[in-house]
């Protein structure tokens, strides 16, 4: 009896690490498939007026996308943070119980009124906004902005644009851009692609 437990249970774990290795392989190729659209870049930025960066970061890969927006349209950075910061584990607390309890916000709100255009930016966190982005919308009033969303993730954005279009309040929401959490081989392209989408805008 106790054998045929055994052998279920390494039937069980070598499918797990199957799947998770399949998974992990299929978003190499698909992560080189999409930055190889990418090889050059746009020879001049496109002037957006004045632009304001929004962001949430916990492991810095949506912070870093954010810097080069920032570098890129010559604009003002703003960083969402926390009164109590999340720890790995307290993130994905959070993740499961987001419905409910929103985090509480430090700092002050900023001023939108002399923007023309603010991008908003947050990790993905169980297929949608980051709660301390969803906090953040909560206490925003966009006035009929343009306001242009992008979030980072391992491989699946889910529902994220979808969840900010009803989150953000009276934002005229432009061009959504999603970008994979890559290795650094990866930086050029993630930097052309970044200029294509914000000349696209």
């Amino acid at each position: 009896m106790l054998r045929y437990f055994i052998y279920a249970i390494v039937f069980i774990v070598g499918g797990s690490l199957s799947a998770i290795a399949f998974h992990l392989c299929l978003a190499h190729f698909k992560n080189a498939k999409e930055m190889a659209q990418y090889k050059t870049a746009d020879a001049q930025i496109k002037n957006l007026g004045k632009v304001l960066v929004v962001y949430y970061s916990l492991s810095g890969n949506t912070r870093n996308i954010a810097e080069k927006i920032k570098d890129k349209t010559k604009g003002d950075i703003y960083e969402i943070k926390l009164k109590e910061e999340f720890s790995r584990f307290s993130a994905y607390a959070a993740m499961i119980k987001r419905a409910k309890t929103l985090p509480e916000l430090d700092g002050q709100l900023p001023d939108f009124s002399g923007y023309d255009l603010i991008f908003v930016g947050s990790p993905v966190w169980a297929y949608t906004l980051a709660s301390p982005v969803l906090s953040f919308l909560e206490q925003v009033d966009f006035q009929g902005k343009k306001v242009v969303p992008f979030s980072t993730q391992g491989s699946n954005e889910g529902n994220f644009e979808k969840d900010f279009k009803n989150k953000a309040k009276n934002a005229v929401a432009l061009r959504y851009a999603k970008f994979n959490n890559l290795s650094k081989k990866y930086d050029k392209a993630v930097e052309n692609k970044i200029s294509q989408w914000i000349n696209g805008l």
